[in-house]
C-alpha cells in the first residue's frame, strides 16, 4: 500500500514523542500490505473500526491515540486523514474528515 502522507504522522510524533514508535510500526507494517477489502484490514488489525465512507480508525499506542485513514483499495492507497488524542478525535466528523 502507498501511504499519503507520512508527514502528517511525523508532525504528530514530533509533538507527541510517545506516539513515534507505535506510528512507525503501523506505517511500516501497513506499507507492506496489499489490502483488497475491509476484511483484510480487520485481519491486519482486529481492533480497527470500519466507520463508513471508506474510513478506518486504528487505535495507536494501546488506544492512547486514534489514526483515521481513508483507503482506496483499487489504487492501493491509504490516505492519512487524522491522527490525534481521543479528546481531539471526539471533536471530528470521522466520516467526513
Amino acid at each position: 500500500m502507498r501511504i499519503i502522507a507520512k508527514k502528517t504522522l511525523r508532525d504528530f510524533w514530533i509533538k507527541n514523542k510517545d506516539a513515534r514508535q507505535p506510528l512507525v510500526v503501523w506505517y511500516t507494517e501497513a506499507k507492506k500490505e496489499n489490502w483488497k477489502n475491509f476484511n483484510d484490514v480487520k485481519y491486519f488489525s482486529k481492533s480497527a473500526s470500519i466507520v463508513g465512507n471508506d474510513r478506518v480508525v486504528f487505535n495507536i499506542k494501546g488506544n492512547n491515540y486514534r489514526l483515521v485513514v481513508k483507503i482506496d483499495f483499487e489504487w492501493q492507497v491509504i490516505y492519512i486523514k487524522f491522527v490525534g488524542t481521543h479528546k481531539e478525535y471526539d471533536k471530528i466528523d470521522v466520516k467526513n474528515i
